[in-house]
């Protein structure tokens, strides 16, 4: 199969389909939206492929045939009719003001009227919009298609000042109101941005919207599934390891088939390295900042439980960390089990690159020096595949030591005892190892395997004020824990690790090797 070229960062459906690039057909979904409905909603992360779909609809509905030719739409489609298209993107820049949103919404509107040759003499947002809207269908003899790329993005680029963050949001709710009222001029309208703000804050006036983010007919409506990768990208893949692609990039789902986030492939191919691409292209600050102001005990985020109100119910004034970490891309969803009138999901992290990033990230912001992580998960690395536990100890005893105590009193997340627990966990999460947590709570106990180098290595961890010493250790022989590894025929090594939060340092850890297979 003859290689084509990588639309790496191209979100412009001509140049892909006369470029020669490469293109995984979603035009059959198009269809499916087209005829099922008229309004839609869509959340995705970050660079998954939305702003592509959104220009693929409206050359499709403009009716540029000659895009189309092998595609699945093409021969489904009246060609013959063609419909005004409205698109209004707010991915360009940051707007950091009331002021800055309405004069870019003006630009906005104002480069849709001169595309349609159309004038507005309305003064206010809405009143242009709505104007837009009817006299384009008069002009035209046909419904307008209205399309919103990144609608919330203004929103969310002033999360950390949450009073310019709702007077946007309000203004944002004012405009977008206009398509509900518009309705007899309106052919199709979709809306896609990042995240699902509540429908009392951002869509009382727009609550006609069909929300297809976690439909499972359309999970793969962004992004690669397997068979993409294995059919479209077929030339790209020798020389690398299927099995783990698969691993670090796929994994992503909204209850249905699983997908790969575009960016991470597409870098992939060219680059031919593992590497966290997608993780790297937007530093998570603000999630951060809210997981160490939460004193989140890291090793929960594996095992996420919510409703699915509350992955709706973001909003600049309440913000559950569940809905921000599905909806930014750092959790999916693993399973749902529906009750009646409910959804329940589970939530989990969708594959290597994330779980590793994320915990990195995390390990920067809990010491005072954001370099230290970057020598000790290296050395954590070769002090497991030479099992030497003393050295394992003298790492994470130097890690605690190391900070000094002026930023424990100010770090609000080292004021609880899962602090250490968790530093312990991140560890090993960074290294993108094989991870089995069994009991968690927020109280600095957990039970964790670690599956590494043809060893298993079950820890239990304790804070000495809260059991007397050496109870970390016989608890993991009390209770059995190893049982369920033995059947795996590797070495089993029982670690007990304790802490001190009055000394704020590792001041236990006792090893017990064990046989597969033994008592």
């Amino acid at each position: 199969m003859q290689r084509k070229k990588l639309p790496i960062g191209i979100q412009t459906f001509r140049e892909i389909r006369e470029e020669g690039y490469y293109y995984v057909d979603k035009t059959a979904i198009a269809l499916q939206l087209i005829d099922e409905g008229k309004y839609y909603f869509l959340s995705r992360p970050r660079r998954f492929g939305k702003s592509l779909f959104i220009d693929t609809l409206a050359e499709l509905f403009a009716g540029n045939e000659p895009l189309f030719r092998g595609l699945a739409a093409h021969d489904q489609w009246d060609w013959s009719r063609r419909h005004p298209v409205i698109r209004i993107s707010f991915g360009g820049g940051v707007l950091t003001s009331l002021a800055a949103l309405e004069q870019r919404s003006r630009e906005l509107l104002q480069e849709q009227q001169e595309r349609l040759g159309i004038v507005c003499r309305s003064q206010s947002l809405a009143g242009i919009l709505a104007e837009l809207i009817r006299h384009a269908s008069t002009a035209a003899g046909e419904r307008v298609v209205v399309l919103v790329d990144e609608y919330d993005k203004p929103i969310l680029d002033n999360l950390g000042r949450p009073e310019i963050a709702r007077e946007i949001r309000d203004e944002l709710r004012n405009l977008y109101s206009v398509i509900k009222d518009s309705d007899a001029h309106i052919r199709f309208a979709m809306l896609t941005g990042v995240s699902k703000f509540s429908k009392v804050s951002l869509f009382s006036g727009l609550n006609n919207l069909n929300d297809i983010t976690i439909d499972g007919r359309y999970s793969a409506i962004c992004g690669y599934t397997d068979a993409d990768v294995d059919q479209v990208f077929a030339a790209e893949l020798p020389g690398l390891d299927r099995d783990e692609i698969r691993a670090w990039y796929n994994g992503y789902n909204w209850t249905g088939e699983s997908v790969y986030n575009p960016f991470d492939l597409l870098l992939l191919f060219q680059k031919r390295e593992f590497r966290p691409f997608w993780f790297e292209t937007g530093t998570p600050t603000f999630l951060v900042d809210l997981l160490t102001q939460r004193q989140t005990f890291t090793p929960d985020l594996e095992q996420m439980v919510a409703l699915e109100s509350l992955l709706s119910s973001f909003d600049v004034d309440h913000i559950p960390t569940e809905a921000l970490m599905f909806q930014a891309g750092y959790l999916t969803i693993d399973s749902v089990r529906r009750l009646p009138g409910l959804m329940q999901m589970r939530l989990r992290y969708p594959n290597q690159e994330v779980r590793s990033s994320l915990n990195g990230a995390l390990l920067q912001a809990w010491s005072d020096d954001p370099a230290r992580h970057g020598i000790h998960v290296p050395q954590l690395y070769d002090l497991l595949q030479a099992n030497d536990f003393a050295g394992l100890q003298a790492l994470f005893s130097a890690f605690f030591a190391s900070v000094p105590h002026d930023w424990y009193r100010n770090n609000p997340i080292a004021r609880y005892e899962g602090y250490y627990a968790s530093v312990f966990y991140s560890h090993f999460a960074a290294l993108g190892l094989d991870i089995r947590l069994e009991d968690t709570t927020n109280r600095g106990r957990i039970d964790m395997a670690v599956l590494f180098n043809g060893n298993a290595y079950l820890f239990e961890f304790k804070v000495v004020e809260l059991v007397p010493e050496g109870h970390a250790l016989e608890q993991l022989r009390a209770r059995g824990y190893a049982d369920k590894y033995r059947a795996r025929g590797e070495p089993i090594h029982l670690i007990g690790v304790e802490f001190s939060r009055d000394s704020r340092s590792v001041v236990g850890f006792a090893t017990q090797p064990l046989q597969s297979g033994c008592a």
